[in-house]
């Protein structure tokens, strides 16, 4: 290899901007540091006046009026406003934080988080203890039983392998208080919430966080919620949003059925694509170092999540996909229009495709103005960091 030719010195008026550069980076930093103690202030006045963390209206006409000045001084309105949506979402992060959401008046309660130790029981586990509950926390190696914890607690949260579901509810339910609340946060919702009404006498509210464990954090993060049964004289719908959305958490109040049919595209649909995605680039014997020398922006996201897909394990996604009750019906939907396209392609069927694809153009609709938006969004921001 040749040797490298060693650094070029630096021309002294280059150096002396640079300096200018970093002391203007450092007085930002400063202001921001600045507006992060006053959101620690906004937070408190929110909780003390029932104001919600979020505010559309005026995250709108904050950014309308950051972009108009970026105009003025001659800056990118797209990239400041990028920048102020960063700023927007660590100020709500910081607000969920310091418990801006949660309700003054809001007892704390005992809760039995059966699956503890797993990722979405130890990140239910902390959410709910730093909102001052007391936590029970059972698992395989715990000397506290399932039977005893639900016996002892005000609410029966289940996190356990989506198999291992249903058996453990029909451990727990009959145990838990009549004027107590069992839920789950299973990826399905049909099974689940059948298993929590047969077995218990409690109300029964399902759900479903729509992001996994590793998240940063659960601040505008999505949770579907099947309420299915209320016992008269109790209000724990009332007390599990309030809970949920002190995390930031947006919620989806939905039905079993419809969760289920719903998810069967947002998840199965999305995760067998990948894997087919996946075990092609394995049977072509695909080298990834050459694909990422000629990457497209495209290329490289599309990778990226097949990537990170096969990164995680394959008992959940097993689990989720051969689970939910529709997963047949979207399979055979799939290898369907795999063999349109393929049939249109072997064939040469140039005005076909176009038809097959304005079609999908059509069924998207208004929605594809939105993803060539956010997806170039996206992709902006993926090149940066390349």
């Amino acid at each position: 290899m040749p040797e490298e030719s060693p650094p070029s010195e630096i021309p002294a008026a280059l150096a002396a901007l640079r300096n200018r550069i970093d002391e203007i980076d450092h007085q930002f930093l400063s202001l921001l540091a600045e507006r992060h103690q006053i959101v620690g202030e906004v937070a408190s006045i929110k909780r003390e006046c029932d104001v919600p963390i979020r505010d559309d209206t005026r995250e709108a006409e904050l950014l309308a009026d950051r972009r108009t000045r970026a105009g003025r001084s001659g800056l990118s309105p797209d990239v400041i406003e990028s920048l102020f949506r960063m700023v927007l979402w660590a100020s709500r992060n910081r607000q969920a934080q310091l418990h801006a959401a949660v309700p003054l008046d809001m007892p704390p309660k005992r809760i039995a988080i059966i699956g503890a130790a797993g990722g979405m029981g130890s990140l239910m586990s902390s959410f709910l203890d730093d909102l001052g509950n007391e936590v029970l926390a059972v698992d395989r190696d715990t000397k506290l039983t399932v039977e005893d914890a639900a016996a002892e607690a005000d609410v029966t949260l289940v996190s356990v392998d989506i198999r291992e579901t249903a058996e453990v509810i029909r451990r727990a339910g009959p145990h838990v208080r009549a004027d107590g609340l069992i839920t789950d946060v299973t990826s399905i919702k049909r099974e689940p919430v059948a298993a929590m009404l047969e077995a218990s006498e409690a109300s029964v509210i399902g759900t479903h966080p729509l992001f996994g464990p590793g998240v940063h954090t659960m601040q505008g993060q999505r949770i579907a919620v099947t309420p299915a049964r209320c016992v008269e004289g109790t209000d724990w719908m009332h007390w599990l949003s309030a809970t949920l959305r002190a995390a930031g958490l947006i919620l989806l109040e939905t039905t079993a059925e419809d969760h289920d049919r719903v998810m069967a595209v947002v998840q199965v649909l999305t995760h067998y694509s990948t894997e087919v995605v996946g075990r092609t680039m394995r049977q072509l014997d695909v080298s990834i170092e050459e694909t990422l020398r000629f990457t497209s922006p495209i290329y490289h996201l599309e990778l990226l999540m097949t990537a990170r897909h096969f990164a995680q394990s394959p008992n959940l996604y097993s689990a989720i996909q051969m689970s939910n009750p529709n997963t047949p019906e979207v399979m055979a939907a799939f290898r369907d229009a795999a063999s349109e396209f393929e049939a249109l392609m072997r064939s040469g069927n140039a005005s076909g495709f176009r038809e097959a694809f304005g079609e999908v153009t059509e069924f998207f609709g208004p929605f594809a103005d939105t993803a060539m938006r956010e997806s170039s969004h996206l992709i902006d921001r993926l090149v940066e960091r390349s």
